[in-house]
């Protein structure tokens, strides 16, 4: 099997991993972290999630090779069971997960099968099936149809005729929010996704954007997870895995990511179409050819972790959560240091995401605090010794003056 990190998972669907590691998966990372202490159901409902599970993790390189993504638009995360690919009651997920999983060997390209939200009359529908990087939806898949969708798309990479293929635009978000299979997921996606889509309506709301909560992809211990779908620089579609997203980086991905084409290597964990040791050697290369402007720019931690850590830390009130309500926690605060030197750069440059630091004092405080600190740190040596001198003067003046007075 390779490295173990993965255990083997419905939702993943691959002909002949390409690398020594098994193929990508949606299953839980700690797996087999944690042994068979793990569920195998998925659930982490009942069980007690150490300190252990958040050891820091280099985060390049944790994408395992895959070259197509489907996505159904089935229903919402809350209501979405552990393993939606097995439930009885939710059909065409799990009927079109046995059809992938059988027809897997006879597919041309490396498959990943993920669930993400939908609702019917809007957008993304029921049964709505999204292919990356082919950048096409199908609509309304129902269970009656999953044999020759499968057959016509996924086997002969051809159109599926009872349905008419729709080209996607811009970007696409995928969250991970799958709460019954993983509670830092379940915790971290919902705010990720509303901090994604606030940022959205306030800055760019008639930007090509979707943003959509998804099952798990893989990370207990890198959520927030997200992967970005769409155009590259170079007009290539490209799928970028991120992990460790907090709140405070959703401008940053937005501006950065979306907007520039840029990669924020300290969030990246690897790439559609890439094996993992290319993953971490495109990272180099973007090192390399970006050195200067990574000396000049990127903070102290960052250039010293050489591909960067997830550093997460456990939160025993929500056993392993990572988000929490007084947001003690390293994943979904707002007060990294790191990425608020990063947001304060993108706001110098583009004013449209500058982000509220949260602190209550008015304009008046601020404008007092800042004059005192200027002031403070203007105040040269040479001013205290001349105040010096002007008070030794009147202090000699008023002595004179006394002794005058007494010989009168």
């Amino acid at each position: 099997m390779g490295s173990g990190r993965y255990l083997d998972d419905p939702l993943t669907f691959t002909r002949n991993p390409l690398s020594s590691s098994s193929p990508i998966t949606v299953s839980n990372h700690l797996d087999s972290f944690l042994g068979e202490s793990t569920s195998r159901s998925g659930s982490f409902e009942s069980e007690s999630i150490s300190d252990v599970d958040f050891v820091p993790e280099k985060l390049v390189g944790t994408v395992q090779f895959y070259e197509r993504h489907v996505f159904l638009c089935y229903k919402k995360p809350s209501v979405w069971p552990a393993r939606i690919e097995a439930s009885e009651f939710d059909r065409l997920p799990r009927l079109l997960s046995s059809v992938v999983s059988t027809r897997k060997s006879d597919m041309k390209k490396e498959t990943l099968l993920t669930i993400c939200e939908g609702h019917d009359g809007t957008e993304t529908s029921n049964g709505d099936v999204l292919i990356f990087p082919d950048m096409i939806r199908y609509r309304r898949l129902t269970h009656f149809d999953v044999d020759t969708f499968v057959e016509e798309v996924l086997v002969k990479d051809v159109e599926w005729l009872p349905g008419n293929p729709e080209s996607l635009n811009g970007s696409y978000v995928f969250v991970c929010c799958h709460g019954s299979r993983d509670r830092r997921c379940g915790v971290c996606g919902p705010s990720l996704v509303s901090r994604f889509r606030e940022e959205i309506e306030l800055h760019c709301p008639r930007s090509e954007v979707s943003v959509s909560p998804c099952s798990h992809i893989g990370g207990h211990k890198y959520s927030g997870d997200v992967i970005i779908y769409g155009l590259n620089t170079n007009q290539r579609v490209t799928g970028h895995w991120y992990g460790c997203v907090t709140l405070e980086d959703v401008p940053l991905l937005l501006e950065q990511h979306i907007n520039k084409g840029e990669i924020v290597d300290r969030l990246w964990r690897g790439e559609m179409g890439l094996l993992e040791e290319e993953q971490k050697e495109t990272q180099e290369q973007r090192f390399q050819l970006n050195s200067e402007k990574i000396n000049n720019e990127e903070t102290p931690q960052e250039s010293a972790n050489n591909g960067f850590y997830c550093q997460s830390q456990a939160v025993p009130e929500l056993n392993g959560s990572c988000c929490q309500k007084n947001e003690n926690s390293s994943c979904c605060v707002e007060n990294h240091t790191e990425n608020l030197t990063s947001e304060r750069k993108i706001s110098a440059k583009n004013p449209s995401y500058r982000v509220s630091n949260g602190e209550h004092r008015s304009s008046g405080e601020h404008k007092v605090c800042a004059a005192m600190s200027t002031w403070w740190e203007n105040w040269e040596k040479e001013d205290t010794y001349a105040a010096l001198a002007v008070a030794c003067a009147a202090v000699s003046v008023a002595i004179a003056y006394n002794c005058i007075k007494q010989l009168k």
